[in-house]
């Protein structure tokens, strides 16, 4: 039993850093906002 204990504290521990970069992540950083511009041939478009 203490082994299953031990196991189950070293997951929580593990998902407790996890779930900690992640918000960290979240919080830190911001993304850049750029327009996107992607030319598409028009054969493409009208392809039968």
């Amino acid at each position: 039993m203490p082994t299953l204990i031990r196991f189950l504290v070293v997951l929580l521990l593990l998902a407790g850093i996890a779930v900690g970069a992640m918000i960290a992540l979240t919080v830190m950083v911001t993304p850049e906002q750029h327009e996107i511009e992607n030319s598409i041939p028009a054969r493409e478009l009208f392809d039968q």
